[in-house]
């Protein structure tokens, strides 16, 4: 192929171009936790954390959650039926602390998913003007809280969500959990989102949700979204639905957490609810990821065979060598910005393939009927095509 003519290897090259500009965007857009002056008062925060089977994770979030530097908080954490010693280590935490307050999980009843009954049941139970939920595999700096109602109060904001640091440990985590954070970067305009409040651009994130309780009580609260597989980004677009001000925040240097142990966790975890994230349209979802295949394999096979000194028949190797420098441009942004390991921008090209296979598995599953978490199934819903 002579030239650069405007054929589909000229449209991968504008595709990589328009979102790398967007994360280039995103690094001025998305504001990190923090705030420049002291509010006249700190409102009363409940810290509400669901547990189930968390005994690997628990104390050392707990343990963080109660060194907060913030003047007026309390710490709830529901046991949600745990079959292993999480309870055991939740009494021990008490008896050291009046700060904490530990609830055993009602029966889950009809209807509601077991998290969102969980964290129903939490906010219930609070006594806070605002109210934080956060997973129980994550641990907080002594200045997150206060940092995070800081910016919350600084943006009169109604909710604040926020992106931890994610450890990434295993190879199999490598492969899997950095490309939640590459398609945050790479196709989310923060600063659009930000001007435009609309549900359709609101994302949030459920590791750290905080809220204004006057407005959880307005959208309904769990409630409103109790079997929906995706309830942070639903709860989201109710915040914005209720046209309240939505905010995302970078909690990296606060917050860190680490969401799956090992390869096997990190696949089940991203199954029960990937294909739930695209609404289940299944033509739609199948494109994407198809899609994404193509724009990161094609322009490293044509580079790859011109290196051993063949030739693709009606490839040229210019437009597919600045799509690969504009993908590792694209990355290096993503590994610098969330400090992930240097080595995922040798082995990017796997993790696309890996977790394109997640993908389709999440689909499989979800149309068997077969996702489950911790041990519960997830109810079955309904597959479309478009």
């Amino acid at each position: 192929m002579k030239g650069f003519p405007f054929d589909h290897q000229t449209s991968i090259v504008v595709f990589w171009g328009i979102i790398l500009a967007v994360g280039i965007t995103n690094i001025w857009f998305i504001p990190k936790l923090g705030f420049r002056t002291e509010p006249s008062r700190w409102p009363k925060v409940s810290i509400l954390v669901p547990a189930r089977n968390e005994s690997e994770n628990i104390e050392l979030c707990v343990q963080s959650l109660l060194a907060q530097d913030y003047p007026n908080f309390e710490v709830l954490v529901l046991d949600d039926h745990s079959t292993d010693d999480t309870w055991q280590k939740l009494e021990k935490l008490a008896k050291q602390n009046p700060l904490l307050r530990i609830l055993r999980g009602l029966p889950l009843p009809e209807g509601f998913l077991g998290k969102h009954w969980a964290c129903h049941q939490l906010a219930q139970a609070a006594e806070g003007e605002l109210l934080l939920f956060t997973d129980a595999d994550t641990r907080h700096a002594p200045h997150a809280l206060r940092s995070a109602v800081g910016l919350l109060l600084a943006e009169n904001a109604s909710f604040l969500t926020a992106f931890p640091h994610q450890e990434v440990v295993s190879w199999g985590e490598r492969l899997t959990v950095p490309m939640l954070l590459f398609s945050l970067f790479a196709f989310f305009p923060i600063g659009l989102a930000r001007l435009l409040q609309t549900p359709w651009l609101s994302i949030s994130i459920g590791q750290f949700m905080l809220f204004r309780r006057s407005a959880y009580e307005a959208i309904g609260g769990h409630e409103a979204v109790k079997d929906s597989p995706v309830d942070d980004i639903d709860l989201g677009r109710l915040v914005v639905k209720h046209r309240l001000r939505w905010v995302l925040a970078d909690a990296s240097g606060h917050v860190s957490c680490r969401m799956y142990r090992g390869l096997a966790e990190a696949v089940g975890g991203f199954s029960k609810n990937l294909f739930a994230f695209f609404g289940f349209r299944a033509l739609e979802y199948l494109f994407i990821w198809g899609w994404t295949l193509l724009i990161v394999w094609e322009p490293l096979l044509v580079l790859g065979l011109r290196a051993f000194g063949l030739e693709a028949a009606g490839f040229s190797a210019v437009p597919a060598g600045i799509a690969v420098g504009e993908c590792l441009l694209l990355w290096g942004i993503v590994v610098w910005r969330f400090k992930l390991p240097k080595s995922l921008l040798l082995v990017y090209p796997l993790a696309v393939i890996v977790f394109c296979a997640v993908a389709l598995r999440s689909m499989v599953l979800t149309v068997r009927g077969g996702t489950s978490w911790k041990g519960r199934p997830l109810k079955r819903y309904r597959f479309r095509w478009f």
